[in-house]
């Protein structure tokens, strides 16, 4: 018994930046982006491709796959650190982009790791009300949010938007369980400024910009190590052998940190999702794309086993476990 997943969509911006078209911009090459991310493109919004905007289509297209309206829609969680505007919530313009009256609608910000985050939040809201519809999205424009003079992480990072309709069933189906964490401590690792503050008293010292920040090397350490031990402590938890699983899909940051993880755990490389290749690193955006990807070329079977993990600023990190 659980919140099952009606429907899965997702919306990419039309341009396509390849590594080549970086290689104008900082000093790159296609050869080395390849060799240390995995990534060849990545997609780039343009006009009228704000983070909302991103959300609500992929919400629609969700929405259609689960044969609903939006006006079946009760509650609409979006994970995003991109959102165009700080106030109002990025999910109150996908509510009215969507014409959702009567949901209510708020944001989770938990960097990559939002869409895990959002799901578990939605998950156990239906278990409580459990004649509610729930829209979980993940979107990012962080091509908003990126410095592109800086070769370490503008190569990384893309934008676009992945969503799911959650309801509650009676049913074997449904998210089984999560495993979820945050460690406060190790920010400095990974972040990003807000705008500047008009209170003199509480700007931020040596300010540099609202951009993504970024130790490579700290993060790629911690992210392994910690993703590993939350599948881990979940399959444990859920009496689960890593064999039992029949699809992975990883948040998409890099495809040394996903070879990484994979060698660690042992689990079969044909059931890892990978498509970092093609959309880079979309934060909380990734999984639900991912996900809508593999459903739409039938990679996923009724009755399929479903492991979902993330790392992310914060950092915040864990895992899930679906029965599709």
């Amino acid at each position: 018994m659980g919140s099952i997943i009606l429907g899965t969509g997702s919306c990419l911006p039309e341009r396509e930046m390849s590594n080549h078209d970086l290689e104008k911009l900082v000093d790159t090459s296609d050869e080395w982006i390849v060799s240390r991310t995995g990534i060849e493109t990545r997609r780039i919004s343009g006009k009228g491709e704000e983070t909302y905007i991103l959300a609500a289509t992929a919400a629609g297209n969700a929405l259609e796959m689960a044969q609903l309206t939006a006006d079946d829609i009760d509650l609409i969680i979006v994970a995003s650190m991109s959102a165009h505007m700080i106030m109002p919530s990025c999910a109150c313009f996908v509510q009215k982009e969507l014409g959702a009256k009567k949901a209510f609608a708020y944001d989770i910000n938990a960097a990559c790791s939002g869409f895990l985050f959002a799901l578990d939040n939605g998950d156990k809201y239906l278990r409580v009300e459990q004649n509610k519809k729930i829209l979980v999205i993940g979107a990012e424009t962080l091509s908003s949010r990126t410095n592109w003079q800086d070769r370490n992480t503008c190569i990384l990072f893309g934008d676009g938007a992945g969503a799911v309709v959650l309801e509650y069933q009676e049913d074997t189906r449904g998210v089984v369980a999560s495993e979820l964490f945050s460690d406060g401590s190790l920010w400095n690792l990974l972040y990003m400024h807000n705008a500047p503050s008009y209170n003199p008293e509480l700007e931020q010292p040596d300010y540099p910009g609202a951009h993504i920040m970024m130790e490579g090397r700290e993060v790629f350490k911690y992210a392994v190590k910690a993703m590993e031990g939350a599948i881990r402590a979940l399959l444990v938890r859920e009496n689960i052998g890593i064999d039992s699983i029949d699809l992975m899909i990883p948040h998409q940051a890099n495809i040394r940190i996903l070879k990484k993880l994979v060698s660690r755990l042992g689990i079969d490389q044909e059931k890892v999702f990978i498509n970092v290749q093609k959309y880079g690193n979309t934060s909380a955006a990734s999984i639900p794309i991912a996900l809508d990807e593999a459903n739409r070329e039938g990679k996923l079977t009724r009755g399929d086993l479903l492991l979902v993990c993330s790392f992310g600023g914060g950092f915040t990190w864990g895992a899930s476990l679906l029965r599709w």
